[in-house]
């Protein structure tokens, strides 16, 4: 399959109210509304495929581009390419889930997601956090910069409430990423998100809410799961 033939068997897909759900979220168009399901029947005939998943990213089709993060090779993609994804990825199932996705399973995923933290744009910073989130996620913890993520934790704790509005959002999810996912840390991402309490988010149309961290850390807890890794960040 080519991405014309991709874009026509996405448009036989289109879903006239998870096209207006997603923009309320943020989507724009070009798009038509396919649901998460239908994206990956088209997936399972494609499998990973590099070339394809820039062909479908330069398209500017909202649902193309998630499609796009789904499909990418993580051990062919390279960090121009994902610097020229992010500069695009402009509405949160791109800049929040599909590029992080992806660069949080590259070799060079904790570097670019440090550089991406440090940019000034909003939604590439909303990114970096959710890299660093998701490769703290699929990673053994003895192959992670323990130092660093403890140093970010403190970064957040000072920095969180003065940030961008969904960079508020990605750093409290990265508080709950770190005490989730890396046991050695837990206790200091419980203790990072009493300092924070709640963490203002304004998402305009939507009913979505910031959780609190420091509930949703011991949730995963009390259910036994701390600490336990992921084998893909995608979903």
């Amino acid at each position: 399959m080519n991405a014309t033939e991709i874009l026509k068997e996405l448009e036989g897909f289109a879903d006239a109210q998870t096209k207006k759900t997603l923009m309320t979220h943020g989507a724009q168009e070009p798009l038509f509304g396919v649901k998460i399901a239908d994206l990956k029947k088209i997936l399972k005939k494609t499998k990973k495929n590099h070339e394809l998943s820039l062909e479908l990213y330069k398209t500017g089709n909202s649902d193309a581009m998630y499609l796009a993060g789904l499909m990418a090779d993580e051990t062919k993609i390279t960090e121009s390419d994902l610097d020229e994804w992010v500069e695009n990825a402009y509405w949160l199932y791109l800049n929040e889930y599909a590029v992080p996705w992806v660069a949080s399973e590259t070799p060079f995923g904790f570097s670019i997601g440090l550089k991406w933290i440090a940019s000034e744009h909003e939604n590439t910073a909303c990114a970096g956090w959710a890299t660093l989130s998701n490769y703290a996620s699929v990673r053994p913890d003895e192959k992670l910069d323990i130092k660093k993520y403890s140093e970010l934790l403190d970064f957040v704790e000072k920095n969180i409430h003065s940030s961008p509005n969904r960079v508020k959002r990605s750093m409290n999810a990265f508080v709950i990423a770190i005490g989730s996912f890396i046991k050695e840390l837990n206790e200091k991402a419980l203790e990072t998100a009493k300092n924070i309490g709640k963490v203002e988010v304004i998402l305009s149309g939507t009913a979505c809410k910031t959780p609190l961290a420091t509930e949703y850390i011991n949730k995963v807890v009390n259910a036994g799961k701390l600490g336990k890794k992921r084998s893909t960040a995608r979903c």
